[in-house]
């Protein structure tokens, strides 16, 4: 006789797990929720009133090769809120706000004190973002997944009203780029970051190399994917007209620009405008990195790019400083073919 759990599945833990999580998912409920957890399906009230001409938008992602880092560091509450962030951020480029979020985890072997650990940050992000965190899927794979591996992937839909949609239509020379800085490789890069730092040069997670300044290796890859959602907010209640926006993910700037850009416009961006993170300078000399591969793998240190009007640059810089989001104008927009040219 053989049982699911002699294959590897135990639904006594994947109940367990549900036990666990069930606050810190309710804590993230609005008045728009109507279902519990262990529904076949979420119901979230949709607020007809709340846009003149509603539109919902949305997205989904993974955190990729990080999550190595966080099975190898056994700290797993941190992606669950790369996670959310991330997906925040991507939406917010449109100039959508979050509604609600839904994960999916896949293990090899279900342990509910991690599954806890991920879903906490879920839900810690989420409260962070307003997003209500309806729903999601936990399922145990052994014949897919070693018994320490997972993968996490999530869902958001946010709302943005149709008349301001920000797409980079309107975007023209002269016009000027914001960058708001990031904390380090956010969610991206890591594939590249993983074999420089442990393979090839041999580091631990605990290493404190004289670049990072005291910060251990695993503290410099591990700092949490922020959300840009509370300064972006703050430019669009002062009523800054906000032309284009992009999340700087993988491609870095290089690549995530010109997916906002006109035909006839490019963006010079100056390199020496803001000052790049030290894990960057670490990987990039551990592994003798090609500049041109740095700007197409990394965000750099600018996590999401915010495209003015010139007139409009100072304003909104202090509105940003206000906000206390780190920034500089890195850039401006000049005739060309839908590409960043990096000086």
């Amino acid at each position: 006789m053989v049982t699911y759990k002699d294959a590897g599945v135990d639904i006594s833990k994947g109940n367990e797990a549900k036990k666990r999580i069930k606050e810190y998912v309710k804590e993230t409920f609005s008045k728009n929720v109507l279902t519990g957890i262990g529904s076949f399906g979420a119901l979230y009230k949709f607020d007809k009133d709340a846009k003149d001409n509603p539109v919902l938008v949305a997205s989904s992602d993974g955190v990729g090769t990080k999550l190595k880092l966080a099975i190898k560091s056994r700290k797993y509450d941190t992606v669950g809120q790369d996670l959310v962030n991330h997906c925040v951020n991507d939406i917010l480029a449109m100039g959508a706000e979050p509604l609600f979020f839904l994960d999916y985890i896949a293990l090899g072997k279900m342990e509910p004190v991690v599954v806890e650990q991920i879903v906490k940050g879920l839900a810690k992000a989420c409260k962070e973002n307003g997003c209500s965190l309806i729903g999601g899927e936990t399922a145990e794979m052994p014949g897919l997944y070693t018994e320490k591996d997972f993968d996490l992937a999530g869902f958001i839909v946010g709302l943005v009203d149709k008349d301001e949609i920000i797409n980079g239509e309107d975007i023209e020379k002269g016009d000027v780029v914001i960058g708001l800085m990031s904390n380090g490789l956010q969610t991206n890069g890591f594939s590249l970051a993983n074999k420089v730092i442990f393979d090839m040069a041999g580091y631990e997670l605990n290493d404190r190399p004289d670049e990072l300044e005291g910060k251990t290796v695993a503290e410099a890859l591990m700092a949490v994917h922020p959300s840009y959602l509370k300064p972006v907010k703050k430019l669009i209640e002062k009523e800054i007209k906000i032309k284009g926006m992009a999340h700087i993910t993988g491609g870095g700037l290089v690549e995530n620009i010109p997916r906002i850009l006109p035909e006839n416009i490019s963006l010079s961006i100056d390199k020496k405008s803001w000052e790049v993170p030290a894990i960057f300078s670490l990987i990039k000399r551990l592994g003798n990195v090609p500049d041109d591969d740095m700007f197409r793998t990394f965000n750099m240190g600018t996590g999401f790019v915010i495209i003015v009007e010139q007139e409009d640059e100072i304003k909104a810089s202090n509105i940003l400083s206000d906000a206390g989001a780190e920034h500089a104008t890195i850039g401006h927009a000049v005739k060309g073919n839908k590409e960043v040219i990096l000086k």
